[in-house]
């Protein structure tokens, strides 16, 4: 498997291909994943997707991974790569970007029929806190400025409770990813970081635990946010639209033609995740109307 190799830019607003000839255009198809966790790891569960991909499309599949949400929200808009796997608010960002440059085509759907998760404020278990009332003075880490869990949910619905973060808190760095915020809980580095869990048994403090990155039981939850709208597949508008469908299909159908890949792509043994739904852009109206509102705080 290649990673992402610098070719020409394609700008958003060139005229889409015919449909049925999109594979004599798109020799090699991109798509990218967020980091929500180290990159080995976040490749390592994607490979087997990206292999199921090229079997089924017939072009040649690459993933594409950057440091930060940001660097695949433009390579998005940059036109570097064809499709992603967004959160709501990085999807929110990325058709801000591209001033509606991209469609959101699938959303994962659980064993319960939800298609939501929730951001999460984790501690350590034995750290005596229990409440976000404990937390002030302490230091609390978000995951990253375009992370919806990580960052935007929580942040909004503390302020929404009466809690101006920067000044209750001491401290609240942006960790780098999630992995990274709820590692740095365990070993001391923050007091508390947000986070998301699917529902008790997926979520980020659980797959960290499943990989022996955290103890069991050594990390408890003491927030929880309202139900935040599960990010969607998103597709560049731009594409043609045979391979927009044809990849929209591909991904609607691995849990049943290659159950181990969506599997893997899970991240957990034990995982909740049973398919995909379809969804459109009015699913993500309030993330953008959220992003409004923080950008309204900044410039006032």
């Amino acid at each position: 498997m290649r990673l992402f190799a610098t070719t020409a830019l394609i700008a958003l607003t060139a005229l889409p291909a015919a449909a049925q000839d999109w594979k004599s255009d798109y020799r090699i198809v991109r798509f990218g994943i967020l980091s929500g966790e180290n990159e080995s790891d976040r490749i390592a569960r994607y490979t087997p997707f990206q292999e199921y991909l090229e079997k089924t499309l017939g072009v040649e599949v690459e993933i594409f991974t950057a440091g930060n949400y940001d660097g695949v929200i433009q390579a998005l808009a940059a036109g570097q790569i064809e499709f992603s796997f967004l959160g709501s608010s990085a999807y929110a960002a990325a058709y801000t970007e591209t001033a509606g440059g991209v469609i959101p085509l699938l959303t994962q759907i659980q064993e319960d029929h939800s298609t939501g998760y929730f951001g999460v404020i984790v501690v350590r278990c034995d750290s005596g806190l229990k409440t976000v009332d404990d937390l002030k003075g302490k230091t609390l880490a978000f995951a990253d400025p375009d992370s919806t869990s990580g960052y935007n949910v929580p942040y909004y619905n503390l302020v929404q409770q009466g809690y101006q973060p920067e000044e209750f808190f001491a401290a609240i760095p942006f960790s780098g990813s999630h992995e990274a915020g709820v590692a740095g809980v365990a070993n001391g580095q923050f007091d508390a970081a947000a986070t998301y869990i699917n529902n008790e048994k997926n979520g980020i403090p659980q797959r960290m635990e499943t990989k022996g990155m955290i103890k069991e039981g050594e990390v408890c939850v003491i927030w929880t946010s309202p139900e935040i709208t599960s990010g969607p597949f998103t597709a560049r508008a731009n594409l043609p639209q045979g391979l927009i469908d044809e990849m929209k299909a591909a991904v609607m159908n691995v849990p049943t033609a290659d159950p181990q890949a969506f599997k893997d792509m899970s991240g957990a043994e034990d995982s909740t995740a049973k398919g995909y739904v379809e969804v459109d852009h009015a699913r993500y109206q309030w993330i953008i109307d959220m992003r409004d509102w923080f950008k309204a705080q900044r410039d006032s």
